[in-house]
């Protein structure tokens, strides 16, 4: 279709018709012609009954053919969807929770777990006693059965003097505990002495050993 009054655009599409369908059936012979109108089928009016399919402005469009899609009123997303998880990071989860459950544990069963035993108590000293005003090292070592702990203990002197509560940590695999006393001696003469180690807990123990300070004149 072409002339002043066509659709412009190139997706416009129409069915071609026969020229009665816009002039009319033709004539008698003799008889008076009619001009003939073109209607145009770019208006509403031309055809009864028929929808445009598709509206471009003003110019309402009829005839076969597919049309553009009508774009919708307003934007349309597709949210993405969640990534899932990876198996390596399921794993990796898995592993670092079997290590904390193992800590834990370990750490419960140091606290709540069987208490630590002790075996046995031996205090010991050199024999020939300290020198003139110097120290003697009194050494008791106490023997358990590896488990963790702490002893709590004092020591007492035959001087009369006893000394605070102490106590010593013993880690899990170690068997036995060293405890010192230094008894300083002064001045000239010959003392007959005893250390003893009170074992307080776990258990109560005690051992002692004896020795002489003698410094002549």
């Amino acid at each position: 279709m072409s002339g002043p009054h066509a659709p412009e655009g190139d997706d416009y599409s129409a069915t071609v018709l026969g020229s009665h369908w816009f002039s009319g059936p033709p004539q008698p012979q003799g008889a008076t012609r009619r001009p003939e109108v073109t209607q145009r089928l770019d208006t509403p009016a031309t055809v009864q009954g028929a929808a445009p399919d598709r509206v471009d402005g003003p110019v309402l469009r009829f005839g076969p053919g597919v049309t553009a899609a009508t774009p919708a009123p307003f934007p349309v997303t597709v949210p993405a969807a969640a990534p899932g998880r990876r198996p390596a990071q399921w794993r990796r989860y898995a592993l670092a929770a079997v290590v904390l459950a193992g800590v834990l544990a370990y750490l419960g069963w140091q606290r709540f777990g069987p208490a630590l035993t002790v075996r046995d108590v031996a205090v010991t000293t050199d024999p020939k006693g300290p020198g003139c005003d110097s120290a003697a090292d009194v050494l008791a070592v106490v023997r358990t059965d590896g488990r963790p702990g702490t002893l709590t203990y004092h020591w007492e002197r035959s001087d009369g003097t006893r000394s605070e509560q102490l106590t010593e940590r013993v880690p899990s695999g170690r068997t036995q505990a060293r405890l010192h006393l230094l008894w300083t001696f002064r001045g000239v003469g010959t003392y007959a002495a005893r250390a003893e180690l009170r074992l307080d807990s776990p258990g109560q123990r005690a051992d002692a050993v004896g020795f002489t300070y003698h410094c002549p004149a």
